[in-house]
């Protein structure tokens, strides 16, 4: 019987793979049997090394994605250096933190080029990658954006990011619409606490962990690699029904 989860013969760009949720979902893709480029500004020589010692190839492209300047190189560079694109996972992000009257246009404007603005043009170069291969000769492609619980809450000192990952949420739908019917699936998975570097703030913060605690049925924060199954899922076969949808993994965070 066919593994509908199997990546087999797919090649993966995953943002942001260095560490944390990036790396964790590289690797996951890996083992499920995809090929992986491993995208950011610093070199994800230990993400490439956990996926060649799985058996997949996997290979550094560098680019920051605080502009969109490397966008199309980004693609143009897997295609070359590993065969194809078939799947896109656009992770890279960050956060800038301060009170909604004190927060700086600088921030701003960091947080929205990175997580949105270099989101929608990097879907577009690997989107028109795959329209072209799809109408070619078949086959599929899959984008997976993502989210975060701010895609359906508004959080407090992170009004850029809360706008960015809400916009995520949108653009998720939108391509969604367009590109269903072309043989691409767009949707996204909305993490909920995990403990990462974007996080360490609030866990080093005794008063908010407690909080955020307090709230999780699972009780605890999760794992970076909570999400590699989430992604498995999203890049393969048995997800082709699934579309303009955002996952939420979170313990249980959003059903309280």
């Amino acid at each position: 019987m066919t593994n509908p989860f199997d990546l087999t013969g797919k090649v993966a760009i995953v943002t942001g793979a260095n560490t944390g949720i990036g790396q964790a979902i590289a690797v996951a893709l890996a083992a499920a049997g995809a090929d992986v480029a491993c995208v950011g500004r610093t070199p994800a020589e230990d993400t490439v090394a956990q996926i060649r010692a799985l058996g997949r190839k996997a290979e550094i492209v560098s680019a920051d994605l605080s502009t969109i300047e490397p966008v199309q190189r980004v693609v143009d560079e897997t295609v070359a250096k590993l065969g194809g694109l078939d799947i896109l996972i656009n992770n890279a992000g960050i956060i800038r933190r301060a009170d909604a009257v004190d927060f700086t246009e600088g921030d701003w404007d960091a947080v929205i080029d990175t997580n949105l603005k270099s989101v929608f043009f990097l879907c577009q170069a690997a989107g028109r990658h795959m329209i072209a291969r799809i109408e070619k000769g078949g086959g599929s492609g899959k984008i997976v954006n993502i989210a975060s619980m701010l895609t359906f809450q508004g959080g407090i000192r992170v009004p850029s990011y809360t706008a960015s990952k809400s916009g995520i949420g949108g653009l998720t739908k939108l391509l969604a619409n367009e590109w269903a019917a072309k043989g691409i699936n767009v949707n996204a998975i909305a993490p909920g606490y995990i403990a990462t570097n974007n996080t360490a703030a609030l866990q080093a913060d005794e008063v908010r962990n407690k909080s955020i605690m307090d709230r999780i049925p699972a009780g605890a924060w999760g794992d970076a690699s909570d999400l590699g199954g989430a992604a498995v899922f999203l890049s393969s076969a048995a997800a082709k029904y699934v579309q303009g949808h955002i996952l939420a993994v979170d313990g249980g965070w959003l059903a309280r």
